[in-house]
């Protein structure tokens, strides 16, 4: 199973929904980020995950499968952007294309799940703003140089962002935004805070041992 470092961030840090609300996730790949919330919730909450390519889906079918939580997670191989239900969910979370003026990927499939050709910010914004319940979350990953875009088009939608956290992979050098985003306004300000992957020495920081630890054999409990 493919796992990286963008969906295992998400997967730690989206804020969890009440036991038994609906999840959706867009752009599933090989299912991490799904495995990773039902793990989180026990498999008491049900998750849709929506996957386009038909390898990544099949992958992810099989990693669902073999896992302890082959209840809680229905794989979905299809376009998000085609996507019907009745069914609105609490969280949304989504590890989207991002490149949106580079240039093209010489592999297609590569290209599709890193450029926003298949899944432009303003559509992924839109679907999930018809799928999100009243008091639901979307939250995503991003990289840092695309955040401040992606943030803008958001609160132009009606968006409030509720949690933006900077990750760096060591000091002085950010690398990722974790962001979180509600429809419903609420008082105060957003919430801003760090995530550092590595220490000075290079070591994983204590902060992010204790963001992952129920997910790394090798990280203390």
């Amino acid at each position: 199973m493919k796992v990286g470092t963008d969906g295992l961030l998400l997967g730690a840090f989206a804020p969890l929904p009440p036991v038994g609300s609906a999840i959706l996730d867009i752009g599933a790949g090989s299912g991490l980020i799904s495995l990773m919330l039902a793990q989180r919730t026990a498999g008491a909450s049900p998750i849709d995950a929506v996957e386009l390519d038909a390898a990544a889906a099949e992958q992810a079918a099989l990693n669902v499968a073999n896992s302890p939580w082959p209840e809680a997670i229905r794989l979905i191989k299809g376009d998000i952007l085609t996507y019907h239900t009745d069914k609105r969910y609490r969280l949304i979370v989504s590890n989207p294309p991002f490149f949106q003026r580079a240039l093209a990927a010489q592999d297609a499939r590569r290209h599709q799940a890193r450029h926003t050709d298949s899944l432009p910010f303003t559509s992924l914004l839109s679907v999930a703003a018809g799928l999100l319940c009243e008091e639901g979350t979307l939250a995503i990953v991003l990289p840092v140089s695309s955040a401040e875009d992606f943030i803008s088009l958001a609160l132009s939608g009606g968006w409030q962002l509720q949690h933006s956290c900077t990750v760096f992979t060591k000091p002085a050098k950010a690398h990722r935004s974790l962001l979180c985003f509600g429809r419903r306004g609420s008082a105060g300000k957003p919430q801003h805070t760090q995530l550092y992957i590595h220490d000075e020495s290079g070591a994983y920081s204590l902060q992010y041992q204790q963001l992952l630890s129920a997910f790394y054999l090798k990280f203390p409990d």
